[in-house]
């Protein structure tokens, strides 16, 4: 009996070489199975869909799908999760003033006021920026019974440098040292030295530094509990509020990196996160509900921060990582019968089906390992 040989129509010139023909019986093995990869990554799933061939039968018998070729790579791959947030300055905080009289000068918003330093001024006197947790609720002076407001006043006059040469005790006893140290304080600012520090002669704030993010106020209202202004630290943050499914790559102290509104990225870790916070910086917030969890991250330098100013970022975790590894698509890769996968490797003419171990997936690309070497060609289709 004889038998007809197709010969196949020469390609047209300039025109890509044809792959070698896929053979039966490794056919048979990989055409069977769809390979269908689910990657978890950082809560969300990339899924890839690889094919090498399909077949449809049509009155001529098989029609391939067109394929192509890749080089296996070697390189670094990792796992991770994207979510955008905001940069913007940290932990905004209400200034309440103490005290009565007239508001006479207000700091310019942007400004930035450090411990020690006049914030704004009532009746024609500075009052003046103290560190601490705790709000002046009295006046200090000699007589008064012991409080943790008075340590907090000789914790700053010692910080401030007004207590050298007293020996004075961070306690909460107002002593003939603390007097002395109140006195040389008022010098220094030009004021009455009455050894007494008057309520709203200073506004405690936890921070030894603040930026005025907005006045509540204007030159003339009268104090009468109402926000003055709200105060910034001096730094920015990212702020950023992912969904439940993304946050488990999130973690306190863990690392990020955060790319910035102009193209440039900085490193950062995890400081807080907190189930429903509506932020810790300036546009912190968003319109997506108030049961999120506000993860704050501060940054490993401000130099590249402070250039792209409050603006959009994109906050990337890093997951797992693997380096020098071998890759593919994952459109290479086929599901063996049986259980496995496998790669087409282009040998000559030819082409062989090689059982490959896969390792970390991530980024459409996968890692693998066996009989296959960096710069083989293996199939995908186009």
């Amino acid at each position: 009996m004889s038998r007809t040989v197709e010969t196949p129509a020469p390609a047209p010139a300039g025109a890509a070489p044809a792959l070698p023909p896929v053979p039966a019986r490794r056919r048979r093995r990989g055409t069977a199975v769809a390979l269908v990869l689910v990657a978890a990554l950082g809560g969300s799933g990339v899924l890839a869909v690889a094919r090498p061939w399909e077949r449809t039968d049509d009155a001529s018998g098989r029609t391939p799908v067109e394929h192509g070729t890749v080089a296996v790579r070697k390189g670094s791959l990792s796992t991770g999760i994207q979510v955008g947030g905001a940069l913007g300055y940290d932990a905004p905080t209400p200034v309440v003033a103490p005290g009565r009289g007239t508001v006479t000068a207000l700091p310019a918003v942007g400004a930035v006021v450090r411990a020690g330093q006049r914030l704004y001024e009532v009746d024609g006197r500075p009052v003046v920026l103290f560190t601490g947790d705790r709000p002046m609720w009295r006046d200090l002076g000699p007589g008064v019974t012991d409080g943790p407001d008075v340590e907090q006043l000789k914790r700053n006059l010692i910080a401030l440098g007004h207590a050298d040469g007293l020996g004075l005790a961070v306690d909460r006893k107002f002593t003939r040292g603390t007097a002395t140290a109140v006195k040389r304080w008022q010098k220094a600012l030009g004021e009455r030295q009455t050894g007494t520090v008057a309520l709203g002669d200073v506004v405690m704030l936890p921070r030894a530094a603040v930026r005025v993010q907005q006045l509540g106020a204007q030159l003339g209202s009268a104090l009468g509990g109402a926000s003055l202004m709200t105060v910034t630290g001096t730094d920015l943050v990212a702020v950023v509020r992912p969904a439940d499914n993304q946050l488990s790559p999130f973690r306190p102290a863990g690392r990020v990196t955060v790319k910035l509104a102009d193209g440039s990225s900085v490193g950062g870790s995890v400081r807080s996160l907190i189930r429903g916070g509506s932020g810790g910086g300036e546009g912190g917030s968003d319109d997506s509900g108030g049961d999120k969890t506000t993860v704050t991250i501060v940054l490993d330098h401000q130099r590249p921060a402070v250039g792209a100013g409050p603006s959009s970022v994109t906050v990337t975790v890093v997951g797992r990582t693997v380096s020098d590894a071998l890759l593919v698509p994952v459109t290479a890769l086929l599901a063996l019968d049986g259980g496995g996968y496998g790669v087409q490797v282009v040998d000559g003419a030819a082409t062989r089906l090689v059982r490959v171990r896969l390792g970390l997936v991530a980024d459409a690309n996968a890692q693998i390992s066996g009989d296959v070497r960096a710069g083989s060609q293996v199939v995908v289709p186009k």
